[in-house]
């Protein structure tokens, strides 16, 4: 008894700490180990939703607690932004890729563990590109082209720090982001990047003719020294010459300046006309798309009624009939059972109340004869039964005579010797022995229980007395 103890003790102990090792939960260093339930107060002196551990392990008190993991793997959203607005009122797009996760400090574990625990990845993605998409847009409203297009290191700042700031409050913290290109429907980019390389021609075209000029001039100086008068008359033809040639160059490069603006503006005309006419095409193609499926819709709509009916009308309806039927018939056919067997029923009861109330007739009659009877014998019942006896007294001879009447005897061989002692002949002794095999009818009272009348049994014979 006392091992039997023993072992109880040991079981008890060794399940109980199994369970405890089963609900102490050890952190992986790519996760958060979330404990909801009962967690007590957290630091400002409020009741704490969950308790968030990175890093570590802790003990799950069963019943009051229970946990889960949120991961901390990096999530890379696609946000290819188009037709945002800038502070010019021109819109661009702006393709960029950013790369987040959940975030490792307490508040925003926090926020992580109420507003995203439990959700799938694509659950997580969805919610930050919404988030991003916003922020992305309110940046781009608030910058120039020319900042956004040149400035990217401020334009990359100002997207951190707005997503940022959003993506804390569901507990998301910004790892990286990455804009591949800008571009605009109006082309302005594309000519501001033409409008550039047109400044640095010009300035080298530019740069080219001073060069020029300061050559002439060196050489005309030389001639000068050699020739002085021929200096003075050639050296007013060299300047108007040089002044020509840069007038000529200049007015070169304000004509190709000219013709890059109008190219400019053709350009910008012919792409807003394009974006016109591609988005009507495609409001056009969305409407017409919109009523092709419509229609599909409402074909496939009437289409699953048409079934839904016949469907109704070819099986439902003969089931529903079937088995009405079925339930009428087999109602009908209890009924009949039912009706049959109480008939039976009722024809048993008949024939058994009619015997009961003919044997309840006999015996009442045998009563009423045998008080009757009683009461002629004056109460005695030995009288009375006498009476009885008397009555069926032929009826008892003749069962006693009917005994030997159907005995059937072939032949009887006598050998007739002479009279006995006592005067009888060896064929009376034979008849009167036959007879005597026939029980005496005062052994037949004897068996039933009573005793034959004295008067019944005859006299008995007188004893001789042996004379002396």
């Amino acid at each position: 008894m006392e091992l039997y103890l023993i072992l109880i003790i040991v079981a008890v102990i060794f399940v109980t700490l199994a369970a405890i090792l089963k609900r102490y939960r050890r952190c992986p260093s790519d996760k958060i180990l979330v404990i909801y339930g009962k967690t007590g107060k957290n630091r400002e002196g409020s009741i704490s939703s969950a308790r968030c551990i990175h890093g570590g392990a802790a003990f799950i008190w069963p019943v009051f607690q229970d946990y889960a993991y949120l991961d901390l793997k990096p999530i890379s959203i696609e946000c290819n932004l188009t037709n945002a607005l800038s502070k010019q009122n021109i819109r661009v797009d702006v393709p960029c890729r950013f790369t987040v996760g959940i975030s490792t400090e307490p508040e925003n574990m926090t926020n992580a563990a109420e507003r995203l625990l439990g959700l799938s990845v694509d659950s997580i993605q969805n919610i930050a590109t919404d988030i991003l998409f916003g922020q992305l847009r309110l940046v781009i409203a608030t910058m120039d082209i020319e900042e956004i297009n040149a400035d990217r290191d401020k334009f990359l700042a100002n997207v951190s720090t707005n997503v940022e700031a959003e993506l804390r409050k569901i507990g998301l913290k910004l790892i990286n982001v990455n804009v591949t290109d800008i571009r605009d429907e109006s082309g302005y980019i594309e000519a501001l990047g033409k409008e550039a390389a047109a400044k640095a021609i010009n300035d080298a075209k530019k740069s080219v003719a001073e060069q020029n000029r300061f050559g002439e001039i060196g050489k005309a100086e030389a001639d000068r020294d050699k020739d002085i008068r021929i200096a003075e008359t050639t050296r007013d033809t060299r300047i108007k010459t040089a002044e020509a040639n840069a007038r000529a160059v200049e007015g070169e490069n304000n004509s190709k300046i000219t013709i890059a603006n109008s190219d400019a503006t053709r350009r910008e005309k012919e792409a807003e006309a394009a974006r016109i006419a591609v988005a009507a095409e495609k409001v056009q193609a969305a409407k017409a798309l919109e009523e092709a499926y419509k229609s599909e819709r409402d074909a496939e709509i009437a289409r699953a009624e048409r079934e839904q009916a016949t469907q109704q009308a070819n099986v439902v309806v003969p089931a529903q009939i079937e088995k009405e039927k079925a339930i009428i018939d087999a109602e009908a056919e209890a009924e009949k059972i039912r009706r049959k067997a109480k008939g039976e029923a009722d024809a048993i009861y008949a024939k058994m109340d009619a015997q009961a109330r003919g044997i309840l007739e006999i015996l009442t009659k045998q009563a009423s004869g045998f008080q009757q009877l009683v009461g002629a014998a004056q109460g005695d019942a030995q009288k009375a039964v006498l009476m009885m006896v008397a009555d069926k007294l032929p009826e008892l001879v003749k069962t006693q005579v009917e005994a030997v009447k159907g005995i059937n005897i072939d032949k009887v061989t006598v050998w007739d010797t002479g009279s006995t002692a006592d005067g009888k002949t060896a064929t009376s002794n034979f008849i009167s022995g036959m007879m005597k095999s026939v029980p005496p009818l005062e052994d037949l009272f004897k068996m039933a229980g009573m005793e034959l009348p004295s008067y019944l049994k005859g006299s008995e014979k007188p004893e001789v007395q042996e004379e002396n």
